[in-house]
């Protein structure tokens, strides 16, 4: 009976450890939810965008897609939004939500991205996080992706999605579970000149989807991204020098609890699909961050 016992609780380990996390500490309750036209505008594809009651639709078909922008930059802050993916077919389509300053700095940028990768009927969508430090296109781009698939549908229901960004750190959360943190090391490889916040649905046919296998196919247009739930909290670029930076934990220092650490941690063990420091192809001499 106890050997029988003993298997029981051997077969029920996976499961009790794959269970979803209760983080301790939800900092999308800590910030303002606010309209959209009180935080941002239209940046372009203006005909295929369209706001009723605070939420955004935004899509994508033949013609163009369409992007928005904050209407301040900032140095600092919590960014998020609530978004609910399109279903079926959507290869070669990117729905995003990001910070960046490429507009100020073309061609010498920093950027902090989520971004869905657009997917093929029976496969999970794959969620991306990256970090660009001082540097876009002209062969010089060096990435710092990290992939995830959710322990949820997407497509079904809003779910959050965040970006703390803060002098010292950029941490990224789902629904409140913290998915990974990005600490500065240096100056080189941290992103600290004010950014704007972006969201957009495009045509990334090249690479969004497994490298480029699957293009975006127009007849399954309009491909459609919904937001809701907008919060822009932080230190604007044009606050005083004192602005304090705001924290995603509960510790006004920053970082993560403890019990915010384990969170992220199962997140990792279990829906981590991509690590750039653990990619073999890479030159790692361009993202000394990894050696640590």
């Amino acid at each position: 009976m106890a050997l029988f016992l003993s298997l029981i609780l051997i077969m029920m380990i996976p499961s009790i450890s794959n269970a979803l996390p209760s983080p301790g500490y939800y900092p999308s309750s800590k910030f303002k939810t606010i309209g959209f036209y009180q935080g941002f505008r239209n940046l372009w594809g203006p005909q295929h965008q369209k706001v009723d009651q605070n939420s955004l639709t935004i899509w994508l078909d033949s013609q163009t897609g369409s992007g928005f922008k904050s209407t301040r930059p900032f140095r600092s802050g919590y960014f998020s939004t609530a978004i609910k993916l399109q279903p079926g077919y959507t290869a070669g389509v990117i729905t995003s939500f990001y910070l960046s300053n490429n507009e100020a700095h073309p061609g010498y940028h920093d950027e902090v991205d989520i971004e869905f990768l657009g997917t093929t009927p029976g496969k999970p969508y794959t969620l991306q996080t990256n970090v660009y430090v001082r540097g876009s296109g002209d062969g010089k781009i060096v990435g710092r992706e990290m992939k995830f698939h959710l322990w949820f549908d997407p497509t079904a229901n809003f779910h959050n999605y965040a970006i703390l960004w803060s002098p010292k750190e950029i941490i990224f959360f789902v629904d409140d579970i913290p998915i990974r943190r990005y600490r500065k090391k240096s100056v080189y490889t941290f992103p600290l000149r004010p950014m704007w916040v972006y969201g957009s649905i495009w045509d990334a046919s090249s690479w969004a989807t497994e490298d480029g296998k699957y293009k975006a196919n127009y007849q399954y247009q309009p491909f459609v991204g919904r937001y809701t739930n907008f919060k822009l909290s932080g230190c604007s670029a044009y606050a005083r020098a004192s602005c304090r930076p705001v924290s995603a934990s509960p510790y006004r220092s920053g970082g993560l609890s403890r019990q915010q650490y384990w969170a992220m941690r199962w997140a990792q063990r279990n829906y981590l699909v991509y690590n750039y420091c653990r990619d073999s192809r890479r030159d790692h001499s361009l993202t000394p961050e990894c050696w640590a």
